[in-house]
């Protein structure tokens, strides 16, 4: 689908497609996914995923995504659906979002965030819940907000950023 963007008062069209992530893909999914974790203000993990322990960890989800600039060839962004529990709370869906930064404000976290609603309802999923969106985080709180995901809350000094000092947190979820 061919998008009309405004970036930097510029503006152009991107071909942007959001797909299921083949094994192809694995390098540039990596290197995103790293580079999110290095910035250390979004994501859980520090560990940094080698293109063998990206290959399982991608595997191992319910649903991989990517973002494919298809000017380009190359992916610009990716997530992953997986539950958020088990058993009695197993229809919980829970997803991460990572957009290349040379490719963030171009609205493609929002295509992202909308195809994975889909996948989620697809899967068998009832509701997605983010357990941890950094409030500092804006752009992503403004964009759940947009998309009528509900806040829960505030939960204080709830995130370790990469320079040691806390940040609160805030759950989201929304009806699939």
């Amino acid at each position: 689908m061919l998008h009309k963007l405004e970036w930097k008062g510029k503006k152009f069209a991107m071909n942007i497609k959001i797909r299921e992530y083949q094994e192809k893909d694995l390098q540039e999914m990596v290197s995103i996914w790293n580079e999110v974790v290095e910035e250390g203000i979004a994501f859980p993990q520090e560990e940094f995923l080698s293109l063998e322990t990206g290959k399982n960890f991608f595997q191992e989800q319910t649903y991989c995504g990517v973002a494919v600039n298809m000017d380009q060839n190359n992916i610009c962004g990716l997530y992953i659906l997986h539950p958020n529990n088990i058993g009695r709370c197993g229809h919980i869906c829970n997803a991460s979002y990572a957009v290349a930064s040379e490719y963030r404000g171009l609205h493609i976290g929002e295509k992202l965030v909308k195809d994975c609603l889909l996948q989620g309802k697809q899967a068998g999923f009832t509701i997605l819940q983010f357990n941890a969106v950094v409030a500092a985080n804006v752009r992503a709180r403004r964009l759940y907000e947009k998309l009528e995901f509900v806040p829960l809350g505030t939960i204080p000094k709830g995130f370790r950023m990469k320079d040691g000092h806390y940040e609160d947190i805030c759950p989201y979820y929304h009806l699939l």
